[in-house]
């Protein structure tokens, strides 16, 4: 199975149009006014799909099974409180009145009308689909599955990832306007019918599919090294985690940050690949990284030099980590800039970054990782953006099994006067 750029840009389209119809369809059964939030294309291992279920929330989900040019099954999941509060509104809407309260069971009448909004949510998404593949996918009877575990929603899916298999998901989420209302859309292809559709839409030979899962991999070794060289050089015992890779527009990635004061770290690389790489953290979780480093407190005009210097210095630790591993493995080199400290609003942190970029690409792909010191824990978004042409051909000439021979090193570079 091999994918490239144009059948991955044509997936995510096929999630923006189906996201944009579920919105539409919402408004209209609901009254209230939608939008739609931040697309994805998910690259994830079956633990980790299952792990989003394992967070002690309750969960409602409508599934379908499909056929045709998608075969698999397509599920919306809403937490059990946003599920009533739509049955609420459509009630209300309805005019049949009464009050529902998040504690209540679900009986024949609430189980229906979830059902129902789901139902309707996975056409949307589904008739997205096929108008972007200008095709016809038939849909089963829609099923109601509740639970605390991942096991109702997955254990009789014949096509659910394992839990080291990695696999391609959509995810969406639409918002009422006033208050959110999210959900998350989860769709299984089985293996042979996404081979068929990826050959379809390719452009390109593109990339292996085991090509792509073993980039993956390079990025779980790279946040291993990044985590052992960060225990050395602090003293506290750290480590990183890469929850998952997602494949992104570029102008998405100003919609899905935080508007919020963010501080991070960017760099461009070169070699093969060449590209960006940009660290974010929000204030909160960058002066918890100030704290275990270098002990101070905030001044008013933000970080200072000692804090700009620890930040720079980690961003520094983490992007030799990553960009070491990638060289090591790849049998090539590559080369970071130093560091470029970012402290700023939101978007406008990104901003710069994905001016540059929007030259020459329309997506990214992104890192989700967290990042644990001492027992303390925050998010760090990775946005590690490669040439996509640089991309393709270091990914295609990867040896597989050198990932797992091949030590990961990193080297850092002089920052005291970046």
């Amino acid at each position: 199975m091999r994918l490239d750029v144009n059948a991955l840009g044509t997936f995510y389209e096929m999630a923006r149009e189906g996201a944009g119809l579920a919105a539409g369809r919402l408004t209209h059964m609901t009254g209230v006014e939608t939008k739609v939030g931040v697309t994805k294309l998910n690259f994830m291992r079956g633990r980790e799909i299952r792990r989003d279920f394992e967070d002690s929330t309750e969960k409602v989900a409508v599934r379908v099974k499909l056929t045709g040019t998608i075969d698999g099954y397509s599920m919306v999941v809403f937490e059990r409180a946003n599920a009533l509060r739509v049955v609420e509104t459509l009630m209300a809407e309805s005019n049949r009145g009464g009050d529902i309260n998040v504690d209540d069971e679900f009986d024949e009448m609430t189980e229906s009308a979830v059902t129902e909004v789901g139902n309707i949510m996975n056409s949307g998404f589904i008739d997205g689909w096929a108008d972007v593949l200008e095709t016809v996918i038939d849909v089963s009877t829609p099923e109601f599955v509740e639970g605390e575990t991942a096991e109702p929603f997955f254990d009789d899916i014949d096509d659910a990832p394992a839990a080291d298999d990695f696999a391609l998901l959509f995810q969406s989420q639409i918002e009422t306007v006033g208050s959110e209302i999210g959900f998350s859309h989860y769709l299984f292809p089985k293996r042979e019918s996404m081979a068929a559709l990826l050959s379809q839409l390719r452009t390109t030979g593109g990339i292996e599919y085991d090509k792509l899962d073993g980039f993956d991999r390079m990025a779980e070794q790279g946040a291993e090294e990044i985590a052992k060289t960060a225990t050395t050089l602090t003293g506290i015992e750290t480590s990183i985690e890469i929850r998952r890779l997602n494949f992104v527009s570029l102008e998405a990635i100003p919609e899905q940050v935080a508007e919020e004061k963010l501080v991070g770290v960017a760099f461009e690389f070169d070699g093969l690949p060449s590209g960006y790489l940009l660290f974010l953290f929000d204030e909160d979780s960058a002066q918890e990284i100030v704290d275990a480093m270098v002990p101070m407190e905030l001044d008013e005009d933000g970080f200072g030099e000692m804090g700009t210097s620890a930040i720079k210095e980690l961003g520094n630790i983490m992007a030799s980590g990553f960009l070491d591993g990638w060289a090591n493995v790849l049998d090539t080199t590559i080369d970071h800039s130093t560091p470029e400290f970012i402290h700023d609003m939101g978007a406008a942190a990104v901003d710069p970054v994905i001016i540059q970029l929007g030259e020459n690409q329309e997506f990214a792909f992104v890192f989700d990782t967290v990042v644990v010191a001492d027992g303390r824990e925050f998010d760090c978004d990775v946005y590690a953006i490669p040439d996509e042409d640089d991309l393709e051909r270091a990914l295609n000439d990867l040896d597989i099994d050198r990932i797992e021979e091949t030590p990961t090193t990193a080297e850092f570079q002089d920052i005291e006067n970046a």
